[in-house]
């Protein structure tokens, strides 16, 4: 993309080395209740709605249906205020399976989360599009599925700019939502509060009736599937769990406070609801939701003088709801990315999805969102029915296995915590309600989409053992990469006094590395290989020595470069970046000591961003005013086989920075090392002409 066009729409590019950068990004209380919460106030559009359908005649069960949602929505969210506390870097479900049930059940819990947080997308903006077409005339229903995609587009455009643009600009539809929806439960509840008498007696009767017609058994069954049917509302009560990196200092208070906010609004709207659809009399219609019902026989008469202002209001509040359901797609654009991030840095995901782009934003996790979400959209074209069972049957696993960790955690941990007997029967009530809707949301809900998220999210599953697999065999072949060319730390002790020295000495700067060892510099005058490294390993020491096999006698020096990248694992406040910068001065020392063993002039310098083409781009441009004569060299793994896999695997860094150095007329080479992946060893490619 062309870059005035790039900056237009995504925004300029963010200074990481600015104090406040860190600040300035993270989000308060309330900004996180706005873009986390979101998800699941919004849930009220849709888990209410089905809940009330399941129970067909017998309405009289929605009163104890909207305490036990209320109820519900407490027990989840305490428990998950928990795992805030004992986790407090953030994670949610898939970091909490991972460490407390092991990395098996961690990637089931990931691989869940990544799929609901598709459908928390799609369910979201499909939700809205309903919520704004039960109004609309029914010819203009054509439009929908292309008004859903343009509403995906404004979203993911939004996302690339950064998190707190993007929920910044939707806090004017939450304030509306909230006031509208608590005029309408204000009305619905408080208009009947004198028909108390009445209305218990009439819940009474129709209770009373159910049991006398179907018996206590059945009953009871009927009110456990309206009950699971409702799973949705729910579904976004892990979301703050698993932002908590993205909250403003002090994290953990500022994250359970967001729990608390959401907590309460959520139980209190989603038990509202469900009492206002029994005490006004709403029934199913075609073609338009349970709110839209509820808001018509609350506020369609309202008039003021000869003006018709119930009609306004009932579309402001329709208008407001849709717009609120595509803010809480926000929940998947923030969460989904993240949780890709974690499992990337855990090599269950492709590496590229912990890298955060110029603007701090995890831009490959955000478009993969978003293309998932679409060809979700269009596979169910936008059937809310469909979408909210695969939702919950993902949502409700994840939910399962994180209390079942948090279950064992307290069990194992009682010496510990001493207050381990409040918790520990929570997390048992919660993964029995869990496990409830689990099984009965599956079961019911097989034939008609159930399988479709099972079968996806096993596929997942698998997938990221494939990544994983791959990974581990390519770290098992640099291992022995290591091993073929032993670092001279190893084989000597070098001066570990003037080594510690030079470590300290690194630690303290951030952008350039002075000198180190002057009487060992290499000479401006005279060529010198200005050679790309990253971690100190086998495959720079051998880049180091093929480049010498290559070129005997023609060097004088080597300045090795490192670019530090910042990705989603150090991006977690400047203590971190900091750490960043002394491990990636530290390696470049240990290379300085590689080279002078070689009896080579050598010195380094290391830059840090998001993009290593970038830096190396604006790095190189400093350097070869420094060193006229210079050569940029690089080294990169190359595979036997050129497949899709490996290249989605594995960024060819080293090629793209070759590109970017070329049109600026600077000379670079890359210096393969193939690696065999069926032997598991590596093979480096020598020159017929030189010596081995």
């Amino acid at each position: 993309m062309p870059r005035r066009l790039r900056a237009f729409l995504f925004g300029p590019a963010r200074d990481i080395k600015a104090p406040d950068t860190f600040h300035n990004l993270s989000l308060i209380a309330l900004l996180a209740w706005v873009g986390l919460g979101a998800d699941g106030l919004s849930s009220s559009a849709y888990g209410p709605d089905e809940s009330f359908r399941a129970l067909g005649e017998h309405t009289g069960l929605a009163a104890l249906l909207a305490v036990a949602t209320a109820l519900t929505v407490f027990i989840i969210s305490y428990g998950y205020t928990r795992i805030i506390e004992q986790f407090p870097s953030g994670g949610g479900g898939y970091v909490v399976a991972s460490k407390l049930l092991g990395a098996r059940a961690g990637v089931v819990s990931g691989s869940a989360l990544l799929v609901d947080y598709v459908l928390t997308i799609t369910i979201s903006i499909a939700s809205g599009a309903d919520a704004l077409f039960s109004f609309l005339p029914e010819g203009w229903n054509a439009w929908k599925l292309p008004l859903i995609i343009a509403g995906l587009t404004v979203l993911t455009v939004m996302n690339l700019r950064g998190v707190k643009e993007s929920v910044q600009a939707m806090v004017p539809i939450f304030a509306v939502f909230l006031l509208t929806h608590a005029i309408v439960l204000l009305v619905a509840i408080g208009g009947h509060i004198g028909d108390v008498g009445a209305v218990s007696a009439q819940v009474h009767s129709n209770i009373a009736h159910t049991t006398g017609t179907l018996g206590l058994w059945a009953t009871f069954q009927v009110f456990i599937r309206a009950y699971s049917m409702g799973g949705g509302t729910y579904t976004g009560i892990e979301a703050v769990s698993n932002g908590v990196a993205m909250m403003r200092e002090p994290k953990v208070r500022t994250a359970k406070r967001t729990m608390v906010l959401m907590a309460v609004s959520l139980a209190v709207t989603a038990g509202g609801i469900l009492l206002a659809y029994l005490l006004v009399g709403a029934r199913p219609t075609a073609n338009k939701t349970m709110n839209a019902v509820l808001l018509e026989r609350v506020a369609s008469q309202w008039h003021l003088g000869s003006f018709p202002i119930g009609t306004g209001f009932v579309v402001i509040t329709l208008v407001s709801e849709a717009a609120l359901l595509f803010v809480a797609a926000q929940a998947g654009f923030l969460d989904g990315p993240r949780v890709m991030a974690n499992m990337a840095v855990d090599s269950w995901f492709p590496h590229r999805f912990a890298a955060l782009s110029n603007r701090l934003s995890m831009r490959n996790g955000v478009m993969l969102m978003a293309g998932a979400s679409c060809a979700a959209l269009i596979y169910t074209q936008g059937d809310v029915s469909k979408l909210v069972v695969m939702y919950s049957i993902n949502v409700f696993l994840t939910f399962s296995l994180s209390n079942l960790a948090m279950v064992r955690f307290w069990a194992k941990h009682r010496a510990e915590h001493r207050d381990w007997w409040k918790h520990l029967p929570a997390h048992l009530l919660a993964l029995g309600l869990c496990l409830t809707i689990l099984v009965i949301t599956t079961v019911e809900k097989f034939t008609e989409g159930g399988w479709v998220t099972l079968l996806v999210t096993a596929a997942l599953v698998m997938l990221c053992f494939g990544i994983r697999r791959h990974y581990r065999n390519v770290s098992n072949a640099l291992v022995r990469l290591d091993a073929d060319l032993p670092s001279p730390e190893l084989v000597e002790a070098a001066e570990p006094e003037s080594m510690a020295a030079e470590v300290e000495a690194f630690a303290e700067r951030a952008d350039h590395i002075a000198e180190h060892h002057t009487a060992l510099e290499p000479d401006p005058a005279f060529p010198v290989a200005i050679l790309l490294v990253g971690s100190y390993s086998g495959l720079g020491r051998h880049a180091v020595t093929t480049l010498l096999r290559m070129f005997p006698g023609h060097f004088r020096g080597i300045v090795f470069v490192s670019i530090a990248v910042l990705d989603s694992e150090s991006f977690k406040g400047q203590g971190e970046l900091v750490a960043l910068e002394r491990r990636t001065g530290e390696n470049l020392v240990k290379y300085e000591h590689f080279a002078h063993t070689l009896r080579l002039p050598a010195t380094s310098l290391f830059a840090v961003g998001t993009e290593v083409p970038n830096e190396a781009e604006r790095v190189a441009l400093e350097l070869v005013q420094r060193y006229p004569q210079a050569l940029f060299v690089a080294g990169q793994l190359v595979f036997e086989e050129d497949t899709v896999w490996n290249r989605v695997l594995h960024n060819e860094t080293a090629f793209i920075v070759q590109q970017r150095l070329q049109r600026l007329g600077l000379p670079m080479i890359v210096l393969p090392v193939l690696l065999d992946m069926g032997q598991g060893t590596v093979v480096r490619p020598q020159h017929p002409a030189l010596p081995a």
